[in-house]
């Protein structure tokens, strides 16, 4: 180990940047230099101390010890001999294998290492590209996270390099972002390899398909180009710049199709790429899409009823619509589909729409807006008791809204006149009873739509749940897990 300068320009100022580095041999005789921790800007007094940290930790400095077991004397001849209790000794850092050799038997089992062979040959260098790609799918696999925690801690505390029979040289943090810049153009051949392994091993059906967006952010400065832009934040950092991102998935979690889109893309102008998308790679099919509310315009669902080749779906519909319905649906008698799973049909020109009440969800739904609407009362009775203006009432006011989300709704607060000197203005609140009761009513309702009219009613409620897959791969790819999929 030892220190490593690095001179940077900054306002006409140059600065010097100090890291403590290692150098890691490699098969090839070669050497490179990880970094193992980084400084900043030091002076001198600092840099003399870390110098001398690392003599130490480098045993340049100091005695070196010989080791006996407890039931042995140490020999008169040797010096500085110590005696080690055997029974007390404990293993720390130890190296993941067996994780390890089973994300490389799934690599094998699904055939990516010929797939990649093709397509990834050897750098002029000796990089093994193909190497490389393995140990960063396997280090996604079993411990997801960034490049450079790859490059810095994961690869020293697992059997990669044994099983692969590689060196460092495989992470080095230039490596591993050179590797996912050539991955992009073998996209679209890669998801048609895994839909025919996929098939042979797991007897996988593609006749039905989960569509769903998220976004994710980046606390940096806004470029105002490229994909990194503002829009709906559903992470609620409308500050920040984002990305979206849509995905396809089969019901057993099988991602068919993702894409990464400007942050500021409308939800409902997607959908119509990714349809004309499946049907190029995988062929005209008679598939069932499932989708969240928000996602399909009225204009896109009616181009899939008159499609020429049959195309289905079944989307959340928002309880909005519920309003325009629900004469109809109380003349409706409630049918049991599962346990405490209950629904009502109403079809519809040519559509059928499913009106579903799960007794979990009632009871999670209702517990969630009586904690909410206790907490949003003890706020406004601790407001009433405090000196305060009107503006700075209002500010507190707003504050506890924002925290209370939709269960602000359920209350009506009298607010004071505007009168600019007066200190501790009073103000009411009370409950909307007859909003509560619209609440009540509805919490704990899905209402679905859709064009398989002769379909099992528990069939549809299935699949519609079936989205919290899509949901659960977002949680289990996010951006790393997606430059590989």
């Amino acid at each position: 180990m030892f220190l490593r300068a690095t001179n940077r320009v900054k306002d006409g100022k140059e600065h010097r940047y100090w890291s403590v580095v290692e150098n890691r041999r490699l098969n090839k005789k070669k050497t490179v230099q990880k970094t193992l921790l980084y400084l900043g800007e030091i002076n001198d007094t600092q840099q003399a101390a870390w110098c001398k940290s690392i003599d130490v930790v480098e045993g340049k400095q100091g005695r070196t010890l010989n080791l006996f077991p407890d039931d042995r004397r140490v020999p008169e001849e040797i010096e500085g001999g110590i005696q080690v209790r055997m029974n007390q000794l404990e293993l720390h850092h130890p190296r993941q294998w067996g994780a390890c050799w089973l994300a490389c038997e799934l690599w094998h089992q699904l055939e990516l290492d010929s797939f990649w062979s093709e397509k990834l040959g050897a750098s002029r260098k000796g990089t093994d590209w193909k190497n490389v790609l393995q140990t960063l799918v396997c280090y996604q696999l079993i411990e997801p996270g960034s490049e450079w925690r790859l490059h810095r801690l994961w690869f020293d505390r697992s059997a990669m390099a044994d099983l692969l029979d590689e060196d460092f040289s495989v992470v080095q943090k230039n490596t591993l972002y050179r590797c996912l810049d050539k991955l992009l153009e073998y996209k679209k051949d890669l998801f048609s390899h895994l839909r025919l392994r996929w098939e042979s091993l797991f007897n996988a059906r593609f006749d039905v398909l989960l569509y769903d967006l998220t976004s994710t952010y980046f606390e940096s400065i806004p470029p105002f180009e490229g994909k990194r832009q503002f829009g709906y934040s559903r992470d609620k950092r409308f500050d920040c710049v984002q990305v979206v991102i849509a995905l396809v998935v089969t019901p057993q979690g099988f991602p068919l199709a993702y894409e990464v889109m400007p942050g500021n893309t409308s939800d409902k102008t997607t959908l119509p790429g990714f349809l004309k998308k499946i049907e190029d790679q995988y062929g005209q099919a008679d598939r069932v899409w499932v989708m969240d509310r928000g996602i399909p315009t009225e204009e896109v669902l009616s181009q899939m009823r008159s499609s020429s080749v049959p195309m289905h779906y079944l989307v959340g519909t928002p309880k909005g619509r519920l309003n325009q319905l629900e004469k109809d649906f109380l003349k409706l008698p409630w049918a049991k589909v599962r346990d405490a799973v209950h629904v009502k049909l109403l079809p519809q020109e040519g559509e059928l729409y499913v009106l579903a009440k799960s007794d979990g969800r009632i009871q999670k739904e209702r517990a969630m807006r009586r904690r909410q609407l206790k907490k949003l009362w003890s706020r406004l009775k601790e407001l009433q008791k405090q000196k305060l203006t009107r503006d700075q009432l209002l500010l507190k006011i707003g504050a506890a809204k924002k925290e209370a989300g939709r269960t602000y709704s359920l209350v009506q607060i009298n607010l004071p006149e505007n009168k600019e000197k007066e200190v501790s203005p009073i103000f009411t609140f009370s409950v909307r009873r007859e909003k509560l009761r619209q609440v009540r009513r509805r919490e704990g309702h899905y209402l679905l739509r859709s064009n398989l009219c002769d379909e099992d009613p528990a069939i549809l409620w299935q699949r519609y749940i079936q989205l919290t897959q899509i949901e659960e791969a977002f949680k289990n790819l996010g951006l790393p897990g997606l430059a590989w999929v």
